[in-house]
């Protein structure tokens, strides 16, 4: 690009690369700047015991807790972002999800809009992620103006005789949407996709589906290896004046007219307060006070159950979920959850947890098992929040609606017994699995309460917008990428019409 881009993007993750194929038909120059590289094609990337034993992808960074203690994060820096490792699931919010919901810790707030303001923009992402589903099997499903333009994934002959034993219990099991070509998948390995890096496999991530979109445009260019380190802002204390980044051990600089940053719920935050000037003295964007706070991590556990009647041998078995208990414990109380399946659990992932046990052993018990994944909402909660110290990202997560959780596991774990697993085990995820990771950077309609309005502007920095989960105002307790890209398509069309005409 001859001079300085229109727009810089801050990292290539579901919002960023979906803001940007939304944006890249304006005409505009349009820079990203990527801090990681391309997952290359590699033996390991269909390798469970280097993924899940040796941690042969995780990133070698270190977090802090409040009080000190440091830990190594499952977050992810590379081209597509986490969603190169993503389980594919790109489901929307329900629409009550859109309103104040109570639930046994407190209070979900309403977001700023309703559904109905976000619905075309769900339609135009599931289409750019080109999911797999169908409509009708869910009694929580919201309006749909479009049909999915793809058939759901199949389940495979054990996974489909769980579902029908659900279904004849009274309960809705339905087909998860899916961004996966299966067939495409399976030809390279036959390997689940979930936690398993996709290197143009048939994965439908930020990469292959909107990155690829944007950059066969001209005016859209990717820089990789390029981890911007500030923002700096005009003697005004307004206008986002320059970005500052590193690229190959050199600090560099780019002046472009808005700049839309992706980086992630917690390094998005992190950016914004180490960005902190005399004008700006709590961050960039924090006249609220909020930025790096409401930090939301789904509340998430691994139920695993087994029979000796049963043979499970599937390869992929991610292909279908339990929304019974979503809008309330199926009791008349209060909300508990989603449930569904997990990618198929081998011995060699379970070894990662339980070292001292033979894979041989582990592979016979996965043989009899069926794997679910149960995710709650985390409310939000000031307390909860990103911090920075120095070069140290502090995190301080509060979990909030846990006892809910705890119920969810246990439906499900009744649910399951009755349908024929006499034994059922669950294991809790921590903060090491980044299990959704929002709201750090929420959006709002009063500046006084929130960084962003509803498309996601810095009520501070006309220039300055955050597209990624940031912006979340609630976590839901569903899988949030389809709820970023449709909000990145919306906000595009906005900046589109608003700033790019001007």
């Amino acid at each position: 690009m001859a001079g300085q881009p229109d727009i810089v993007i801050v990292g290539s993750g579901i919002g960023g690369a979906t803001v940007a194929a939304g944006l890249a038909p304006s005409g505009a120059e349009i820079l990203i700047l990527e801090a990681g590289v391309h997952i290359e094609d590699r033996p390991e990337n269909r390798d469970q015991r280097a993924i899940f034993q040796r941690g042969h992808f995780r990133p070698k960074e270190t977090w802090y807790e409040a009080g000190g203690l440091g830990f190594n994060p499952g977050n992810y820096y590379n081209v597509g972002g986490n969603s190169k490792f993503y389980g594919a699931v790109l489901t929307r919010y329900r629409r009550e999800d859109f309103e104040e919901m109570q639930h046994l810790d407190g209070v979900s707030p309403a977001w700023p809009f309703p559904y109905e303001e976000l619905e075309p923009w769900y339609s135009k992402a599931e289409a750019l992620y080109q999911v797999r589903g169908v409509l009708g099997e869910d009694p929580t499903e919201p309006y749909h103006s479009n049909t999915y333009s793809y058939g759901p994934v199949a389940d495979e002959p054990p996974i489909a005789s769980v579902r029908k034993r659900l279904w004849r219990n009274g309960l809705h099991p339905y087909s998860l949407p899916l961004g996966i070509d299966i067939e495409r998948w399976l030809a390279k390995a036959k390997t689940p996709w979930d936690a398993h890096p996709n290197s143009f496999d048939g994965k439908m991530d930020a990469e292959t589906a909107a990155l690829t979109t944007a950059l066969e445009y001209p005016n859209v260019k990717l820089q990789i290896g390029s981890r911007v380190t500030r923002l700096a802002t005009a003697p005004d204390g307004k206008t986002i004046e320059t970005v500052y980044y590193v690229q190959d051990g050199v600090e560099r600089a780019v002046s472009p007219r808005l700049v839309i940053l992706s980086a992630g719920a917690v390094q998005s935050a992190v950016l914004l307060l180490r960005s902190a000037d005399s004008r700006n003295p709590t961050g960039l964007a924090n006249r609220s006070d909020q930025v790096g706070r409401n930090f939301m991590n789904h509340n998430s556990s691994a139920v695993i159950a087994l029979s000796p009647w049963y043979r499970n041998d599937s390869v992929y078995q991610k292909t279908f979920g339990l929304n019974d208990f979503y809008l309330s414990d199926g009791e008349g109380g209060p909300p508990l959850g989603n449930i569904q399946l997990l990618g198929r659990v081998s011995g060699a992932i379970l070894k990662a947890n339980m070292p001292s046990m033979p894979e041989w052993l582990l592979n016979q018990v996965s043989g009899h098992a069926i794997d679910f994944y149960a995710m709650s909402e985390d409310l939000p909660s000031p307390e909860s929040r990103i911090m920075v110290d120095g070069d140290r990202v502090v995190l301080q997560w509060v979990r909030t609606n846990w006892q809910a959780h705890l119920n969810l596991v246990s439906k499900l774990k009744k649910v399951l017994r009755q349908a024929g697993f006499p034994v059922v085990l669950a294991r809790a995820f921590d903060k090491r699995t980044p299990s959704h990771q929002c709201g750090t950077v929420r959006i709002g309609k009063d500046p006084n309460e929130a960084p962003l309005d509803v498309y996601c502007r810095a009520f501070d920095h006309p220039n300055l917008f955050v597209v990624d989960a940031g912006f979340l105002p609630t976590s839901a307790a569903v899988n949030p990428a389809l709820t970023v890209a449709a909000q990145a398509l919306r906000v595009a069309d906005h900046i589109a019409k608003e700033d790019l005409r001007s």
